[in-house]
């Protein structure tokens, strides 16, 4: 399988990519937990059916010593024992936020304030950019078809 589009090989792509890319940067530099983060990332690639995001943040994830465990439960995380409150909050707030075509109120005022009592401010901030961020990157290789499954951990520096 190849991808539509080369997004490494056009240069309106490629610049785009340095801006998102400093963007993410901004958010691992965050307060908001690293791990948290990768959850984050992995619940939203699965609901926009992201296999290259998927690769990409399932392999970060346990790079960085995340459990196989957790990594399996992500998908059912409400019914999963394995989660902190903070991270059912932090993956409740990024399914809303990512399905927010099904929802005609989009985000829930029980979401937010829930996300409010384990979050302060600038981890909400975080956790708001990086949901609206990694639903960015789902598209961009969701439309092109991107392939995945040789992902290297840290490939992309």
């Amino acid at each position: 399988m190849e991808a539509r589009l080369n997004l490494f090989g056009s240069t309106v792509a490629m610049k785009f990519g340095k801006y998102i890319n400093s963007a993410g940067k901004v958010l691992t530099d965050s307060p908001l937990p690293m791990t948290t983060q990768e959850l984050v990332k992995i619940r939203a690639s699965q609901i926009n059916g992201c296999a290259g995001c998927l690769d990409m943040h399932t392999k970060d994830a346990a790079h960085a010593g995340e459990s196989s465990v957790r990594l399996n439960l992500v998908a059912a995380w409400r019914e999963a024992k394995v989660f902190t409150e903070a991270e059912r909050a932090a993956l409740e707030l990024a399914e809303q936020g990512t399905r927010l075509a099904d929802a005609a109120g989009g985000v829930t005022d029980e979401a937010w304030a829930n996300a409010a009592k384990h979050y302060d401010e600038e981890q909400l901030a975080a956790l708001v950019s990086l949901i609206a961020l990694i639903n960015a990157y789902n598209r961009l290789n969701v439309i092109v078809q991107q392939p995945a499954g040789d992902y290297q951990p840290g490939q992309f520096g």
